[in-house]
């Protein structure tokens, strides 16, 4: 077996995962590729189910599973991280407001890291934190660029438009005011992985007293520059996202 690791059974799991990388395989079309035998290669799929890193498609037929997107999401999520967080420091120091990152699980949008102000009022929202992807400036990035059909389903009581998601596709970034909760503006803008797709959002925000009515006019060249500094630097990490 080419590439042996002297471990056989993790050697054959990985010609079963190999296989399925090219698209949905059935258990003859398994024993083809790897070149297992019938009863080794529908075992090792059935295990590998179990674990959830192979799954089924709706034929029957073996597919990657979910597993395998969340070990890369998980590994993705620590290199952007890296990158991300002196730049949120930038950003907070440059701006005065508090700095956040969001990415998209599911229905909600979570902070997975931010830069407090140092003094005076804290605006952040606390990391970790998972606010709704029906309001807010982040929540309008992390939509704007879904496909047709996921974007639509997120506009289900949503507190913006689909006039606004073209709005902020065309400028590159989007601000919310008083939107998620009352007397909090904030703006946020883009950072794109793989393919340029949008992976998250990074933000600043504050109360309107400080941010304005139009806090974009104030805050988006910032954001803005700050998430094309992120992108860039996932992409030239690792040969990118």
């Amino acid at each position: 077996m080419d590439n042996s690791s002297g471990v056989g059974v993790l050697d054959k799991a990985v010609l079963v995962l190999n296989a399925l990388e090219a698209g949905p395989a059935s258990l003859a079309q398994l024993v083809q590729a790897t070149g297992l035998a019938r009863p080794t290669a529908h075992r090792l799929a059935v295990a590998l189910e179990h674990h959830r890193i192979v799954s089924r498609d709706s034929q029957g037929r073996f597919i990657l599973g979910p597993r395998l997107a969340e070990l890369s999401s998980a590994a993705g999520e620590d290199r952007l991280l890296a990158v991300a967080t002196p730049v949120l420091t930038q950003l907070r120091d440059m701006t005065g407001e508090s700095a956040q990152l969001y990415r998209r699980q599911g229905d909600e949008r979570v902070c997975v890291a931010a830069a407090e102000r140092t003094s005076g009022l804290r605006d952040t929202v606390p990391v970790g934190a998972a606010l709704p992807m029906t309001a807010g400036s982040a929540a309008q990035v992390l939509l704007a660029w879904e496909e047709p059909e996921r974007l639509h389903r997120g506009l289900r009581g949503a507190k913006f438009t689909a006039a606004t998601l073209a709005s902020v596709r065309r400028r590159g970034w989007a601000h919310s005011v008083g939107e998620r909760e009352p007397g909090v503006a904030s703006v946020s803008a883009p950072i794109r992985g793989a393919g340029g797709k949008v992976i998250a959002a990074i933000s600043v925000s504050g109360p309107i007293e400080r941010l304005t009515r139009t806090p974009g006019r104030l805050f988006a060249k910032p954001v803005v520059a700050a998430a094309e500094k992120i992108t860039e630097a996932l992409r030239r990490s690792d040969g990118g996202y």
